[in-house]
């Protein structure tokens, strides 16, 4: 019922009240006495005070009517009555019942969790059909914003002793209106389709079973003017306009059609480019070339936000915790140029007055601050939000990580507000792969990367091969003692069992200690110190000099430099490492090993977004007064070389029946160019990217006195060439790689097909 037909029926009844009172009243008389008839929760003594009608007041028409008005305004009553005997006034109450219970049902697409906190009646409340029927607008937007239009719910009332009622809420959910068609009118540059790329809202397909996207959602189309905004400003068309975005339904009602109407206007290029700077203690130069924008070049709104930035990161670098960037743009329509002076002054003085945290349902507080270079009552620095905005998205616990500000309680006060959306971190991964030389392969590994919502990582990971078993145990504690180390452990045993004509079974069994920190911004350091004994058992007795029964204490670390704007899916910067490995403090192994590793990711294009990424490898291990042993050498293939087997590529002995078995080397040497790009049917949906890449790689030297047998040793370059294809499931990336081999040597071995999914460390 509406609220208008609410108050005629409040009149009326109050109408009829004043008729029956109108018998008895007599203008100008005096009330001696109110008597209260009906009340059983509400006191007589209250309801009189509701009425403003006191014993010795005059009474008249209006006075009656006034306290009708005051009586049904309560909301306690759902009928009441005036009755004039003599000069008493006899007032007759129906009380409004009290909420037993609060029920749903039919809803199987939302849960009462859901729409619990949405309505308003709640037990031991006093029920009115006011409230019901906005409980019931209520019920019916959740279900519109689900894209569920045809929905709709009836109020049913339980009456039971005691003037209590159960309220439930019977809803008819009906199906999902999906979006059947977009349409852009006045698009005259881009297509439909490539307009269509751009907003969120997509038309109806059988492939987004995993999105809500080709859901209407009026939030979601509001948000799409602003993307297209967005995308016609970043192409230089300045004057763009959407002038209408409607939402129609279809003559079936099963769909909707947006239609978006558009003025794309004339396309702008950049004019002059300049800076002008108020800070005297940072010379021009050291800005000048922070400058993205060059005459000439089509106008982009998201280089002159990129400057402004970077800008702003630079002088907040310098020390400067107040700066302020404003771009100034002129705009000389006659030319079509945008000339932009970009403003570099002190800001004002702002003070973080609170960080708040939203969005983490499991994850603590603690673990999501410790990532901020700031906390209450320090300077706010803009390129400190940046920084820990990364850092919190680099811990790989959260879908979403939005960063805002809003004004404080005072001018120089603002509120940090850290908003998220936590994904799963729980891991199951399996990796699998089948070659010809090695048969099946099957990888488990089961681990929490967010344990306890303390950030804490625990995983327990097994291969299971035809010729390979590994178990391994890890526990990793990322701020230990509430302080920025990272410590951790492994417990693992290894037995590799090869079953070709001469080869060897391998056992390693032993436990690592780890510490990590960071020695800046960019900066980390690692230590890890492992102890193992390793067990090489051969096959045949013309190999018996490979058998050996070793333990190895080994002392290593690394140190590493990244600038990788998303430590999970990089599009950009760059990580670089060295590390060092010394055995000889116990046990029988002495060797130094050194590796080094870089990735660069480059960002190719933005539409569609394709990022190249560049790495390159290089190790190598010396003896120290012994030869390298067989478990301790380099080996190459695999994930590390695609397009050959694991262990496929370097020396291999070459004397007999044992043809074939891999040795391993001393030196290592890899390359990899690797371009990834979006799959464009789903992109935008399911996260399903492809890639194309190049590997290369050499593995050499050998220098073991002991090993007798003839080897095969070639330093030559090998090559594969190949494609992937990864998405990003609920349980972790899927990834699977083909790849031939182009570059090779005759006893090199091809490659095993690579699939896992699940995130790898």
């Amino acid at each position: 019922m509406s609220n208008w037909r609410l108050m005629l029926a409040t009149w009326i009844v109050v109408a009829a009240a004043l008729a029956s009172a109108g018998v008895g009243a007599q203008e100008g008389g005096v009330v001696r006495d109110i008597e209260v008839v009906g009340a059983q929760r509400v006191d007589p003594d209250t309801v009189r005070s509701y009425m403003r009608v006191q014993p010795g007041d005059a009474l008249g028409p209006r006075s009656i009517s006034n306290a009708l008005k005051n009586l049904f305004e309560t909301g306690y009553f759902s009928d009441v009555g005036i009755d004039m005997r003599d000069d008493v006034m006899v007032v007759t109450v129906v009380e409004n019942p009290i909420v037993n219970r609060i029920a749903f049902e039919g809803n199987r697409r939302i849960d009462d969790e859901t729409l619990n906190p949405e309505v308003q009646l709640r037990p031991r409340q006093i029920f009115t059909r006011s409230a019901a029927e906005r409980d019931v607008r209520r019920i019916l937007e959740i279900y519109r914003r689900s894209g569920r239009f045809a929905a709709s719910v009836e109020v049913k009332i339980i009456e039971l002793p005691q003037n209590r009622v159960d309220v439930a809420f019977e809803i008819e959910e009906g199906d999902q209106t999906l979006i059947e068609r977009i349409v852009f009118i006045g698009n005259r540059q881009f297509s439909d389709s490539d307009l269509i790329g751009e907003i969120s809202s997509k038309e109806a397909a059988w492939y987004r079973f995993l999105s809500n996207d080709d859901v209407y959602d009026p939030d979601r189309m509001s948000f799409d003017r602003e993307l297209l905004r967005n995308f016609y400003l970043s192409e230089g068309y300045v004057d763009f306009r959407v002038v209408s975005a409607v939402a129609e339904l279809t003559p079936d009602r099963d769909g909707f059609i947006l239609t978006f109407t558009v003025e794309e206007g004339p396309q702008y290029n950049f004019g002059t480019i300049s800076l002008e700077n108020r800070l005297s203690d940072i010379p021009d130069f050291r800005l000048s070339f922070l400058l993205k924008p060059q005459t000439g070049e089509i106008y982009d709104r998201e280089q002159v936000s990129e400057t402004v930035n970077e800008l702003v990161d630079a002088v907040g670098d310098s020390g400067f915790a107040f700066v302020d960037v404003q771009p100034k743009s002129t705009i000389r329509r006659e030319d079509r140029q945008v000339d932009i002076v970009f403003l570099v002054d002190e800001g004002p003085r702002v003070y973080v007055e609170r960080i708040d945290i939203e969005g983490n349902l499991r994850t603590l507080d603690q673990v999501i601050r410790r990532e901020f270079g700031i906390v209450e009552g320090d300077a706010y620095n803009t390129s400190k939000i940046a920084r820990a905005t990364r850092g919190v998205r680099n811990l790989g616990y959260f879908r979403k990580v939005d960063v805002s500000n809003e004004r404080g309680s005072e001018p120089d006060r603002t509120r940090v507000k850290v908003e998220v959306e936590e994904t799963s971190t729980g891991e199951f991964s399996i990796g699998a792969g089948y070659s010809s030389e090695s048969g099946g392969l099957l990888t488990l590994r089961l681990g929490e990367r967010n344990l306890l919502g303390k950030g804490q990582q625990l995983a327990l990971s097994t291969t299971l091969a035809e010729e390979q078993n590994e178990i391994e145990l890890s526990f990793t504690e990322p701020y230990f003692q509430d302080r920025p180390i990272s410590v951790g452990g492994d417990i693992f045993r290894i037995v590799q069992e090869n079953d070709d004509v001469g080869s060897y079974d391998l056992e390693r069994t032993g436990s690592r200690l780890r510490v990590g920190y960071k020695l800046s911004e960019n900066w980390n350091q690692r230590w890890r110190y492992t102890v193992a004994r390793r067990i090489v058992k051969p096959h045949a007795s013309n190999t018996s000099v490979l058998r050996s029964s070793t333990t190895s204490s080994v002392v290593g670390h690394e140190v590493a430099y990244d600038t990788r704007d998303n430590r999970f899916d990089p599009t950009s910067g760059n990580i670089l490492s060295l590390s060092n490995d010394l055995a000889g403090l116990g046990g029988q192994a002495r060797y130094l090993r050194t590796d080094v590793r870089g990735t660069q990711y480059l960002p190719v294009s933005k539409k569609p977004p394709v990022t190249l990424a560049l790495s390159g490898r290089v190790g190598v291990i010396h003896g120290l007064g012994k030869d390298v042993g067989l478990v301790d050498r380099y080996f190459l293939g695999g994930r590390s070389l695609r397009g050959f087997e694991s262990g496929g590529v370097g020396p291999r002995i070459n004397e007999g029946t044992n043809s074939g078995i891999a040795i391993g080397g001393n030196y290592l040497a890899t390359a990899t160019a690797e371009a990834i790009f979006p799959v464009s049917l789903s992109a935008d949906d399911l996260g399903l990217k492809a890639r194309i890449f190049a590997d290369f790689g050499t593995l050499t030297k050998v220098e073991d006195d002991g090993l007798k047998q003839k080897f095969l040793d070639e330093s030559s370059i090998r090559g594969s060439l190949g494609f992937g294809i990864s998405w990003t499931t609920p349980l972790g990336p899927l990834r699977l790689d083909f790849a031939w081999p182009v570059m090779k040597e005759e006893f090199d071995r091809d490659e095993t097909i690579l699939f896992s999914i699940g995130q790898q460390f």
